[in-house]
């Protein structure tokens, strides 16, 4: 049997009472219990949180206190943590996933991330140019591509420095 197949069959014998959940609007007392995380280390976590934006591969996006649950890709870019205090942290990756979890639960998983301010501006403009060279040259496609995507990197990095 499918396994559609059987998951329909199931649904159909389950009990008809569901219950779902109130779904409302983001109040200032409520909170995101988030967690930045990297395959290696937990890099943030926090009960504190009043709002994550994210740079979603569908557009930037803000996440508050009870948002609907979803799943969004992320694409190189800002990681911004504000807090009740009013104090705001930032971090760079590189992409990853957000999930949104029922009772304001938020998890970040990055391919890699560092705060904002361990960055330098000219190592940045050296490692696009260098990216720049490899895209431009007579290197193997396959050299092209990595090449590619490090100057994608390299140029939502130096966007985001020049927004901070």
């Amino acid at each position: 049997m499918s396994a559609l197949r059987l998951v329909s069959s199931a649904a159909r014998r389950a009990p008809r009472t569901v219950t779902l959940g109130r779904r409302g609007y983001a109040e200032v007392t409520d909170k995101i219990k988030l967690s930045l995380v990297l395959p290696h280390q937990s890099i943030f976590t926090s009960t504190d949180v009043v709002q994550v934006n994210v740079s979603a591969a569908t557009g930037d996006m803000g996440i508050l206190a009870n948002h609907v649950p979803s799943i969004e890709a992320l694409r190189p870019g800002i990681v911004e943590v504000i807090e009740s205090a009013g104090s705001s942290k930032k971090w760079f990756v590189s992409g990853g996933f957000a999930t949104v979890h029922p009772n304001n639960k938020l998890t970040i998983n990055a391919v890699e991330a560092a705060e904002l301010e361990a960055f330098s501006t000219e190592a940045i403009r050296a490692n696009l140019s260098e990216a720049q060279k490899v895209i431009a040259g007579n290197g193997s496609e396959e050299d092209k591509a990595e090449a590619r995507i490090e100057a994608d990197v390299y140029e939502a990095l130096q966007a985001a420095i020049g927004s901070k």
